[in-house]
């Protein structure tokens, strides 16, 4: 029975691995090979944004509702169907033939992903026990990180001979594979919530709002009616709350944050530090090419010392957190990204590009401490039967942690350099933007390090 056990537990994680590692190398390597779209498609910059919006604001947009149907039909079902459809729709993006054709398949890849977004996480803790679900969740994290590590890299090279619709080809490869480990690999379903009715007005209501207030605030300077969408989001995401909390069998049962400490300030924390540190490699591109001087090609090489780190630890960060309460560990880790932002802010034309990777470094090794223990408590937090809601829940905070990152860059880019190219700005205004951002992300760090301080301790509820 034990081996059957240990078989199928790895099955798992394997599964949940090859997946994690796919849909963010092709985050990392489509962001890459914009520009070769542009040339091929005769693309706008709008157009190119929206290749970016659209799968983050779909995953987004579809993860929680797709983590409460997999809690109630079974998140084998959806886990697969999501790798399927993901693998489809990759394929149809390598073969699109017009800037609509692939703005529609990167929607329905976004949907797709949210598939397996929703539902990689809970069937670890379906499948783990508790006391070794730390382990097991930082494997999946590591694959994560490895896979965004090596989406610069090799998509480049990919794009570079090959042409940009391989790097497409490649992850439906991927996706084929994932699905074979899936398929034969994964045994057994889990449905914490089966035979319960589906919220269909809170998940009306859920999507139109997340989409107009993500949409609204990354779009507030570049759109005339941005602000009237954001405050109508708010607004419809206010009646969400009302609507949930009304509902016999709400989309989200919201008493898991109001009655819930650990869920709620774990997951304020994700977003908090996602908030503050997803936008620190756009920033240093610009930095290193603009400022600098380097190539794009030097630039992504300085730029893989933060994901690197970010693959090395996160394992031994989630094995950690099996052992010491995640608060202390995963708090640890956004002191050190605090500290990390912090020192960017005195980034000048002359900063030794040593110094620019060390820092890279030790904020990737406070990512490492933060991500794997914080999600260890989140899922660890939670009954059985809101795995899949959990799941998803922690990915919605993330998603919306890189909006906002990118929104607060966006608009003191638009206030400190204008509506102009960032090539024929002097580089001491550039310099200004970047000091500010790094300002806001350290203090929203600072915040962050004690939001997840106050989640309190979770081992002593552990349980085999």
């Amino acid at each position: 029975m034990t081996n059957i056990m240990e078989s199928k537990e790895k099955g798992a994680v394997l599964s949940v691995m090859t997946t994690s590692f796919m849909v963010t190398f092709i985050g990392s390597a489509t962001n890459l090979a914009l520009p070769s779209i542009a040339n091929d498609l005769s693309s706008s910059a709008i157009v190119l944004s929206w290749i970016v919006s659209g799968y983050i604001l779909a995953s987004a947009a579809f993860l929680l509702p797709m983590g409460r149907i997999a809690d109630m039909v079974g998140r084998r079902k959806i886990y697969l169907t999501g790798v399927v459809l993901f693998t489809l729709f990759t394929f149809l993006c390598a073969v699109a033939w017009s800037n609509n054709a692939i703005i529609l398949f990167r929607v329905l890849q976004g949907f797709s992903a949210s598939m397996i977004y929703a539902t990689g996480m809970a069937i670890i803790s379906s499948v783990i026990p508790v006391r070794r679900r730390g382990r097991a969740m930082g494997l999946s994290v590591t694959a994560t990180y490895v896979g965004l590590s090596l989406g610069p890299v090799l998509g480049g090279v990919m794009c570079q001979y090959l042409g940009w619709r391989s790097i497409f080809y490649f992850t439906a490869l991927l996706g084929i594979l994932s699905g074979a480990v899936a398929l034969f690999r994964l045994r057994g379903e889990w449905a914490g919530a089966r035979g319960e009715s589906f919220d269909l007005m809170g998940c009306i209501l859920y999507m139109a709002g997340l989409v107009m207030i993500l949409y609204g605030f990354s779009s507030i300077y570049s759109a005339a009616g941005a602000k009237y969408l954001l405050i109508t989001g708010c607004v419809v995401m206010a009646a969400f709350v009302f609507h949930e909390f009304k509902a016999s069998e709400p989309l989200m049962d919201l008493q898991l944050f109001t009655r819930n400490v650990p869920f709620a300030f774990s997951n304020l924390a994700a977003m908090i530090h996602y908030s503050a540190t997803f936008a620190v490699g756009f920033l240093i591109s610009l930095y290193l090419q603009i400022v600098l001087g380097y190539s794009p090609r030097t630039a992504g090489f300085v730029l893989l010392a933060q994901p690197v780190v970010m693959a090395l630890f996160s394992s031994t960060a989630g094995s950690l957190s099996d052992r010491i309460e995640p608060r202390i560990i995963s708090s640890g880790g956004m002191g050190l990204s605090a500290f990390g932002l912090f020192n960017f802010i005195f980034l000048t034309g002359t900063t030794p590009v040593w110094l620019v990777i060390g820092n890279l470094m030790l904020i990737g090794m406070g990512f490492a401490l933060f991500s794997s223990p914080n999600t260890n408590a989140i899922m660890a937090s939670v009954d059985d039967r809101f795995y899949g809601v959990a799941a998803s829940t922690v990915s919605t905070m993330r998603m919306i942690g890189m909006a906002v990152s990118m929104a607060i860059v966006t608009v003191l880019i638009a206030l400190y350099v204008g509506d102009v190219g960032p090539a024929t700005v002097h580089s001491s205004v550039i310099l200004k933007s970047f000091r500010m951002a790094f300002t806001i992300f350290s203090i929203l760090c600072v915040v962050g390090v004690f939001a997840s301080l106050a989640r309190g301790n979770i081992r002593k509820s552990y349980h085999d």
